[in-house]
């Protein structure tokens, strides 16, 4: 039996089917998953994140450590309650996690990291932290929920009427912070939505009043479709401490300027850079019948590839994937299904976001 969130009894009541996810027992669904993705891309419904590691830094020396140890800049977060996108990166390049980055005053940070790399993120900002005056601290005592969808923020502001009004009015990649609640419009399905870390004592109630008000639960199967469906990488799937940012399609999360802000791996990346890549991410779209899966050999006219992420689209009835392929991979590709070499095209993801698709079905 894995870790258990503050509402896994919730989860049972509910008839979730549990499973092990990075040693937490977490619901894949609680019934039918395609059901659940709809009603994310439709409606409104609620992810239980808590598994995920919320982690506070605090201390004078907090913006001169995450700018060595982040790719991306948090000189970017002017005002508190931003939030900042980016990749932790080893010497040599390879992304140890993505995560974000919230600022909350001039000496207060909050990272969310994901949770299969919780034990190792640990270690290394900690390590890391030592030569600075700064104070880590992991808060295990919070939950997380992710409500996500075109009704979630009528569906939190029906719940939180007090906060409704700067609910609302949040941006997204920002926060507030307001009785015990941190909301922050953020998700990772592609529609809007917001994530709340309160206290896991409170945890239940909200939940409970959250379905109430018309949302739906969703697990951790619908959330992985959604993902894919937009287009959002997966750490572990799509990018591990092999492979750089720039290979990974996270090009954009790289702040270079100033030029003399040495973050972890900045050489490595910088090299590569100059050598030019070799491979690229894309997303595929598989034009006969079967299943894209991670590990999958891709065949294109440049050499083989790989894909990384694979599923069968709710939005779109295709199966779907990201891959890294050769740098001038273009048009038309094969993919290795069950011994055969089935045709997809190459897209640009997304692939689906509001209940729509974004590319072209052939």
């Amino acid at each position: 039996m894995g870790r258990r969130t503050a509402l896994h009894q919730r989860h049972m009541d509910l008839g979730g089917r549990m499973v092990d996810f990075a040693g937490w027992h977490m619901p894949l669904h609680y019934g039918s998953q395609i059901a659940e993705h709809h009603t994310v891309r439709n409606e409104a419904g609620i992810f239980d994140v808590s598994h995920m590691t919320v982690v506070d830094l605090s201390g004078e020396d907090s913006h001169r450590f995450l700018r060595i140890l982040l790719a991306n800049d948090v000189t970017k977060l002017t005002a508190a309650g931003q939030a900042l996108y980016g990749c932790m990166l080893n010497e040599q390049g390879g992304v140890l996690d993505d995560l974000i980055t919230y600022l909350r005053d001039e000496t207060n940070y909050r990272l969310v990291v994901n949770a299969a790399t919780r034990e190792a993120d640990l270690a290394w900002i900690g390590t890391r932290a030592a030569d600075y005056r700064v104070e880590v601290t992991e808060r295990a005592d919070l939950a997380m929920l992710a409500v996500q969808g075109p009704r979630a923020i009528e569906v939190v502001c029906r719940v939180l009427p007090a906060l409704a009004a700067d609910v609302r009015a949040l941006k997204p990649f920002t926060a507030i912070e307001q009785g015990g609640y941190f909301i922050a419009r953020t998700g990772y399905t592609g529609e809007d939505g917001c994530e709340l870390m309160l206290d896991n004592d409170d945890a239940a109630d909200l939940f409970q009043s959250l379905l109430d008000a018309g949302a739906s639960p969703v697990g951790l199967g619908a959330r992985d479709t959604l993902r894919l469906e937009a287009g959002l990488n997966l750490y572990g799937s799509d990018m591990d401490d092999q492979v750089t940012p720039l290979e990974s399609g996270l090009a954009w999360t790289v702040a270079w300027e100033p030029t003399d802000r040495d973050f972890i791996g900045r050489q490595a990346l910088s090299t590569q850079r100059e050598d030019g890549l070799t491979t690229k991410r894309v997303g595929l779209l598989l034009d006969a019948k079967g299943v894209l899966r991670g590990g999958q050999k891709v065949y294109a006219e440049g050499g083989e590839g790989v894909v990384t992420s694979g599923t069968f689209s709710p939005t779109l009835k295709r199966a779907i994937a990201l891959a890294r392929v050769p740098l001038q991979t273009e048009g038309m590709v094969e993919v290795e299904v069950r011994d055969r070499r089935l045709p997809a095209k190459v897209v640009r993801p997304p692939f689906a976001k509001s209940g729509q698709s974004c590319i072209e079905l052939g």
